[in-house]
């Protein structure tokens, strides 16, 4: 497999965030990637993380990094 094209396994579990039909969806792939979904479009385009990047991209979600800036 190709580090940066690895594959989605078809029996991926998906988790969504919240509650309702809206947000993200999470798959810990057994490639060990991880793969994130919008929960309302999952046919449609997967970001892959490798550990790594999603240790980085959750930490800073926690922080505030992504928080829109108030106008």
């Amino acid at each position: 497999m190709d580090a940066k094209n690895p594959e989605i396994d078809p029996d991926a579990v998906w988790h969504r965030s919240g509650g309702g039909t809206g947000g993200v969806e999470v798959a810990y792939l057994s490639s060990g990637y991880v793969g994130l979904r919008d929960a309302k479009n999952p046919g449609g385009p997967t970001l892959i993380f490798t550990p790594a990047e999603w240790t980085a991209f959750v930490a800073g979600a926690r922080d505030g990094e992504f928080n829109r800036p108030s106008a």
